[in-house]
């Protein structure tokens, strides 16, 4: 995240450690420690060879590897600039533009700059619009920056849970809801997907912009069906047909299905709870 003196990302320079397990640190160019599994991708702001090199002689990890990038490129050529969609303006916290919604991407994904993002937060926008929807809780797994839940709370959504898996991204969601004044309403958890899947049963939408792998896991149970709709993103085009031959559509039925850049979002609704 940042911290002062920073004020926005310019150059990364990320470190791939072979060490989940690490102390503090303590330094004024760290962005942030991304836990993946049995690994840690360290982030900052300038370069940190000896101060790594010393942590591993500590710890005992390896280096896997290391790099140098520009935030630009770290977003894969994408333009990190306000935009808007439905009357909701999104922009990064250095952005001098006015926006409803100010956010700190960090190193995080679900920053709405990218198109599954995009796309969920355009159905997201659309069917909390529409009063016959009533939609009073959500669920976003995988929350990553805490955007979808931002914009959930910020439109009237009463109570909101996000989940991630990664410990920054959660660090980073909470933070983003605290500096948009909805931290009241919505509660960020750490959570393994893989290992548990949350009952939906007492939320009215769940959204979930996840990795295929982790998607078609989570169709398989049961748990995850009992919402009344659900938006589901993360996923490119050749992937809907193994996707859809999981979906129970004895019990659901699809609302609507958008793509952009091949990236594609459905909206479905729960035949059991009245739609």
């Amino acid at each position: 995240m940042l911290q002062p003196p920073y004020t926005a990302y310019d150059r990364l320079y990320t470190y791939h450690l072979d060490l989940p397990e690490l102390p503090e640190l303590d330094d004024p160019d760290l962005i942030g420690v991304w836990l993946e599994d049995e690994s840690a991708v360290l982030f900052f702001h300038r370069p940190k060879e000896r101060l790594i090199e010393e942590l591993c002689r500590r710890t005992g990890a390896g280096l896997i590897y290391q790099a140098d990038l520009t935030y630009d490129e770290w977003e894969a050529g994408r333009e990190i600039a306000p935009f808007t969609v439905a009357g909701l303006t999104v922009a990064p916290v250095w952005a001098a533009q006015q926006a409803e919604i100010k956010l700190d991407p960090s190193v995080i994904f679900g920053s709405g700059f990218h198109p599954s993002t995009r796309l969920c937060l355009e159905m997201l926008l659309k069917y909390l619009a529409a009063p016959e929807s009533n939609i009073a809780s959500a669920l976003d797994l995988g929350c990553g920056t805490g955007l979808l839940a931002i914009a959930a709370a910020r439109r009237g959504v009463e109570r909101v849970v996000g989940i991630d898996h990664n410990p920054l991204a959660c660090k980073v969601a909470q933070a983003n809801c605290a500096r948009n004044g909805v931290e009241k309403l919505v509660t960020i958890r750490q959570a393994d997907l893989r290992q548990k899947c949350p009952d939906t049963d007492g939320f009215d939408l769940v959204i979930a912009n996840l990795y295929q792998g982790l998607m078609a896991e989570l169709f398989a149970r049961e748990a995850f069906w009992q919402a009344r709709f659900h938006i589901l993103a993360g996923f490119i085009s050749p992937m809907e047909e193994k996707l859809l031959a999981a979906v129970p559509g004895s019990q659901l039925r699809f609302l609507e299905r958008n793509s952009r850049d091949r990236w594609c979002v459905w909206v479905l609704a729960n035949r059991a709870r009245g739609f």
